[in-house]
């Protein structure tokens, strides 16, 4: 198993998360961004800098990952294409994409797209909270303990 991390729009406090993780299970992990990243000293995490625009880093991680990997990324299309692969998806607020939930994940952003495009304010997320946080954890936990048997 792999864990890829859609790194640009990624909270800090998710990816401390995340090396913590990797280092404490013996997880590779790689970071994809469009900039430079810094990583802890540790052979196992390692990051890609691809060339900025649109969906590079996206499909850089589609291209990479394998049934089994771990993507972490708050985009829906991507999310879709690595639950198509047998890859598992989670978002930095702990949220499991599931080839069961994904459909509607990408139907209900489309939507929200079309109506912002349309002139319409949608709001945003909401904030990042400390829940968001332990959620996440606590997900990343199960999954490593589920995807390492």
């Amino acid at each position: 198993m792999h864990i890829w991390v859609d790194a640009d729009a990624c909270p800090r406090v998710i990816k401390d998360i995340l090396f913590r993780a990797a280092e404490r299970t013996q997880t590779p992990m790689t970071l994809v961004a469009n900039q430079f990243l810094s990583t802890p000293p540790c052979p196992i995490i390692t990051s890609v800098q691809v060339a900025a625009g649109f969906d590079v880093a996206d499909n850089y991680i589609v291209q990479k990952a394998q049934p089994g990997d771990l993507v972490i990324t708050a985009d829906i299309p991507l999310a879709s294409e690595v639950v198509d692969k047998k890859a598992v998806a989670l978002n930095p607020r702990g949220e499991l994409y599931t080839k069961e939930n994904i459909r509607q994940r990408l139907s209900m952003r489309d939507f929200l797209d079309t109506l912002r495009s349309s002139g319409v304010d949608t709001g945003g997320p909401k904030s990042f909270s400390e829940q968001d946080r332990r959620e996440f954890a606590n997900q990343l936990d199960r999954l490593l303990a589920k995807l390492a048997r």
